[in-house]
Order: structure tokens, then sequence, then C-alpha cells
């Protein structure tokens, strides 16, 4: 079984998550959610990797950054 791994980021200003960087060939997906963004990945990963091999596994790493505010 292949172990594809794709890295996420989310755009703030967009507010999407998207593909910064992956060892899948050609994968460019975004999503409004980290869910519908880890459901059109999964979809896409299988597209893309037809015929290469039965199943694969992916790993999503994903980072986002916020500011926290101490309570006064």
């Amino acid at each position: 079984m292949r172990v594809a791994v794709v890295k996420a980021a989310h755009d703030d200003e967009a507010g999407v998550w998207y593909v910064e960087h992956s060892d899948v060939d050609g994968l460019h997906v975004e999503g409004e959610t980290f869910e519908a963004f880890r459901h059109d990945v999964a979809g896409a990963v299988g597209d893309l990797l037809e015929g290469e091999s039965d199943e694969a596994h992916v790993e999503v790493i994903a980072h986002a950054s916020m500011r926290a505010r101490a309570v006064a």
C-alpha cells in the first residue's frame, strides 16, 4: 500500500485549507473546513493514483497559526 503525505495549511484571508506540499503529483485541493478538505484530498488522491495501487494511506499534516489574548 502506498503512503501519500500531504502538508496542509490554512489561508486566513481566503478562509480555506489548501495543499501546501504533497508527494502526489498534481494534487491541488482546497476546502472551507478541515473535514471538507480531508474528504476532497482522499478523493483526489484516489483519482490521481488510479492504476498505481488498490489503496493508499493518506497522511495529512496540518498547521495553522492564531493569536491568543490573555484575559485581563
